[in-house]
């Protein structure tokens, strides 16, 4: 396995119109999830991924297995509770802004996941170990887990790829904080926002805060700057790497996932720094072309076509 990763998927019932949730008739309905979004992302750029989590035994917890395995993630270790359900997340659209998100997911199947049920052979055998800053929100057995995964994966020279994913809607900023800084320390690659690393540093610039996260253990930091690209480092070099620019953006949730997803991509693959922040700039530009969490993720060959590294030949 090249990458596994652990954490909440949910149903998201997305409308397909604007305006107040109360005044919204449709819905289309999806998947979401960070960490799954990492995988899926990762499966149609060419890699073996696994995802596991806990879903509520029920026919939204079969459609999100069902989804993910389509996409080529192996979901072997997917636990199904018949006791909790499966959580759901809406959004609510206004023209020109980001869309709100509201998260029914309380009490929820993957909330319950529990250090003693990770299969420690799974991690065992992959590269890198992925997991983001959402799942310690969700529970103090989920917290555990993490930390449970991350010892695992530090024991069996797999690598740890943590992207920080604040959600202050999960909990509060003096509560996530020390997690999440502790989390950074144990971490090799790690995939802040500029204003992630103004709450959990207190500093804001790239430079700064790629150094402190260095000087703290990461072997690589790439700080993500929006439609500006990223500032890339590690202990012998240090890169700007512009982004790319989008018209008429559709959505930008899942945009950080494929930008983890790119750049982990151009690390297996073996390529320079400076290459691995291309493809994380192309994948998080793309994902935003199209609507829905993970729709817009590319497979390599249309990947190579946006970032000018091959030609498409459309007729």
């Amino acid at each position: 396995m090249d990458v596994v990763t652990f954490g909440e998927s949910m149903v998201l019932f997305d409308p397909d119109s604007t305006g107040p949730l109360r005044y919204v008739q449709n819905f289309n309905k999806s998947i979401a999830g960070a960490e799954s979004n990492v995988a899926i992302a990762l499966a149609r750029l060419g890699h073996k991924v696994g995802w596991f989590s806990k879903l509520g035994n029920d026919e939204f917890g079969r459609y999100i297995q069902s989804i993910i395995r389509g996409e080529g993630v192996d979901v072997s270790n997917v636990i199904l509770d018949t006791e909790k359900s499966t959580g759901i997340l809406f959004k609510e659209r206004f023209m020109h802004s980001n869309p709100n998100v509201y998260y029914y997911r309380r009490d929820s199947a993957a909330s319950t996941l529990k250090a003693e049920e990770i299969d420690a052979s799974y991690i065992k055998n992959a590269k890198i170990l992925h997991i983001t800053g959402i799942t310690p929100a969700l529970s103090s057995s989920c917290r555990e887990t993490v930390f449970k995964a991350i010892e695992i994966a530090k024991k069996n020279n797999v690598l740890v790829s943590f992207d920080p994913n604040i959600r202050l809607k999960l909990w509060s900023e003096s509560e996530a904080i020390p997690v999440l800084l502790e989390i950074a320390k144990k971490a090799d690659i790690l995939f802040p926002g500029i204003e992630e690393g103004e709450m959990l540093l207190g500093l804001n610039t790239p430079e700064e805060i790629s150094k402190k996260f260095m000087d703290m253990g990461c072997r690589i930091v790439a700080v993500k700057l929006g439609k500006k690209g990223c500032y890339i480092s590690n202990k012998e070099e240090a890169y700007y790497v512009s982004g790319y620019t989008i018209e008429n953006p559709q959505d930008t949730v899942g945009a950080g996932d494929g930008f983890a997803a790119g750049f982990l991509s151009g690390l297996l693959r073996k390529l320079s720094l400076k290459e691995c922040a291309q493809y994380a700039n192309g994948v998080g530009a793309m994902a935003i072309l199209v609507k829905g969490d993970m729709e817009g993720y590319p497979d390599f060959e249309q990947l190579m076509a946006y970032i000018g590294k091959k030609k498409i030949i459309e007729r």
